[in-house]
């Protein structure tokens, strides 16, 4: 890796955490970066408002790696209140910064976990039938 990454970024991506799927997920998201290629899914279980399990899959440069890996650390055993106050900066900080051109990796980790919750709030609360 070229960048100044940080020794927490480098750790999350040669040891990412929580890597790979969940059979029991009731909730799984994708989202992507077109414009550099990355992919990311999360399969999340979500029991009385709270992440009971989080794993992912992400093709992608290290940066969305590590963002992915520190976001399912962050929001574990968390409310999905909680999960809704994460965001792309402080996904960066607690991954001690990140170069302003890998940002991006960092809102889509944030983005996806905000997408989860809605989905989880409109089809497993019951307001909206989940596509099957």
């Amino acid at each position: 890796m070229s960048e100044p990454y940080s020794a927490k970024v480098v750790d999350h991506v040669h040891n990412p955490r929580n890597v790979g799927s969940l059979d029991d997920a009731n909730v799984v998201v994708q989202a992507g970066d077109p414009s550099c290629g990355d992919a990311l899914v999360f399969f999340i279980k979500i029991e009385n408002e709270v992440i009971r399990d989080i794993k992912f899959l992400i093709k992608g440069c290290g940066a969305a790696i590590a963002t992915s890996s520190i976001a399912t650390e962050l929001v574990m055993g968390k409310t999905l209140d909680e999960v809704l106050t994460l965001d792309d900066q402080k996904i960066a900080t607690a991954l001690d910064g990140l170069p302003e051109e890998k940002m991006h990796c960092s809102n889509m980790a944030a983005s996806a976990l905000h997408a989860a919750v809605a989905q989880y709030r409109s089809t497993i609360a019951g307001k909206t039938m989940p596509v099957s």
